[in-house]
């Protein structure tokens, strides 16, 4: 063996964390979890892209509660990457990454309506909620007690956000 390949296996096994799971479902949990990853970090930064962007005769209101949706989003992001670090897994890299992975699409538009943002982002979180159950789901399979834990409260959190969105659209 090589220089290169001794210093590349001792690198890899050195990320590696022993979990209980089976390596399989290590690396579908993990790459679900990225991608879920990916998603919370592009809601978060089109969630803050519509706090910065708010306009209107309910300015305030909606401004706070973006803020307070985009707190949550963020609160996320390290609780998933350190689920994947946990059961043995590697996270994402770079923003370059999270962009290739991203099933959240963005929102580049100049100007949109209140109304709109809010609207849009309620089926962000819908969807959202959606695919964390399908990673629910995945880990139920693989026993994944505890990764199945924490995604039962953030499907709750995400509902929630989808629900106050929801209201604040109605005529």
């Amino acid at each position: 063996m090589s220089t290169v390949d001794e210093l590349k296996s001792r690198q890899a096994a050195s990320l590696h964390t022993p979990s209980g799971i089976a390596p399989e479902s290590v690396k579908e949990i993990a790459g679900a979890l990225n991608v879920l990853l990916a998603d919370v970090f592009a809601l978060y930064l089109k969630t803050k892209n519509f706090h910065w962007h708010m306009s209107g005769p309910h300015f305030r209101d909606y401004h706070l509660l973006l803020d307070e949706h985009g707190d949550q989003l963020f609160a996320m992001t390290d609780d998933i990457a350190e689920r994947v670090r946990k059961i043995g897994g590697t996270t994402v890299r770079s923003i370059g990454q999270i962009a290739r992975l991203q099933r959240v699409l963005d929102n580049d538009a100049e100007y949109v309506t209140p109304q709109d943002m809010l609207a849009e982002l309620g089926g962000d979180e819908r969807e959202l909620a959606a695919r964390m159950l399908a990673v629910h789901d995945l880990c139920g399979e693989a026993q994944d007690v505890a990764t199945a834990s924490l995604l039962e409260n953030w499907i709750d959190q995400s509902q929630r956000r989808a629900w106050f969105l929801f209201e604040t659209t109605r005529a």
